[in-house]
């Protein structure tokens, strides 16, 4: 496949450094084609070998659909049963980072950048990068934090501070951390979840979870590899869930060492969604936002913006 060059991010635009979370590898956004669609263009095999892009430059991305406010209601309305019998066999699309129904950034309106950190857990990390959680806390920077259900029940306690802080916020990064696709697409060899049950089952159990353990009803998600379907996508939106993913990576699955992790956090301007994680206590990430996060915020205040939280723009 034909990769273009990186090409610099404006106002108005999507664009990302794929993610390689967990494996180390940076990532384009792939789309392959639903195997029950032939009519689809197949660009780029689920097992393919990734192209590797700079680590500091933003590359273009598909643009997202704009996302709709989600319904609480909507989320609790939603069966198992009924999610089969309104998507279950339907074309399951393209696949990949940036696919129709994913939020890349976020609102053109937005008054500012946001920063995420997944927990991805399991074979993933469990551990907690306190360096960065400090940093944050220490320069009150607000972030979204994108909880699987395995780094939540490691990180019991934990969790429990993490909701009470105000400066943050939690999201739903899954329930066993597999990309969320209707037919078993894999992401960087990770199989994916092979049916709408079992989309249903990786966004809907730990939703739940979340909820009767923490008390957290939250409003976003991120599938594990952040690779979807269209089709599980727009059953993601269907429960009132926004599918976010991003438009820089910051420390590309916990693998850049601290200097290219500061560079990378020093790219986020106007409608930017950085991602990176805090599962990952020995990685570059803690000590590269830390280098980074001063200049940031000074950077976006000279500009009249500031960091968010993704649920101040949604």
């Amino acid at each position: 496949m034909h990769v273009p060059p990186p090409t610099p991010f404006r106002p108005g635009r999507r664009a990302f450094l794929g993610a390689a979370l967990g494996l180390g590898a940076a990532a384009l956004s792939s789309c392959v084609a639903d195997p029950g669609s032939p009519k689809l263009p197949l660009e780029l095999g689920a097992n393919a070998a990734p192209p590797t892009p700079s680590p500091t430059a933003k590359t273009t991305a598909a643009r997202a659909v704009p996302a709709p406010r989600p319904s609480v209601s909507r989320t609790r309305a939603m069966t198992r049963e009924a999610a089969i019998a309104d998507f279950a066999g339907k074309p399951a699309g393209a696949f990949g980072l940036g696919v129709k129904g994913i939020q890349l950034g976020l609102p053109a309106g937005a008054g500012g950048a946001a920063l995420t950190f997944d927990a991805c857990g399991g074979p993933h990390g469990a551990g907690c990068d306190a360096t960065l959680l400090k940093v944050l806390r220490k320069h009150r920077a607000p972030a979204t934090l994108f909880i699987n259900s395995r780094w939540a029940k490691a990180n019991h306690a934990l969790m429990l501070e993490l909701v009470a802080d105000p400066l943050f916020e939690i999201a739903n990064h899954g329930t066993s951390h597999a990309p969320l696709s209707s037919r078993g697409q894999a992401a960087y060899k990770i199989p994916g979840t092979a049916s709408i049950a079992q989309a249903y089952d990786e966004v809907m159990g730990n939703q739940r979870y979340l909820a009767e353990t923490f008390g957290v009803e939250t409003k976003f998600f991120r599938s594990g590899t952040a690779h979807m379907d269209e089709l599980s996508a727009r059953m993601t939106r269907e429960l009132g869930l926004i599918p976010m993913n991003f438009t820089v990576n910051l420390d590309a699955g916990a693998t850049f060492p601290a200097a290219t992790v500061a560079a990378q956090t020093a790219l986020l301007g106007k409608c930017d969604v950085g991602i990176g994680h805090f599962n990952r206590p020995n990685s570059g990430t803690g000590a590269g936002v830390s280098r980074a996060l001063p200049g940031l915020l000074k950077s976006l205040e000279s500009r009249d913006l500031r960091l968010l939280k993704l649920s101040e723009t949604f």
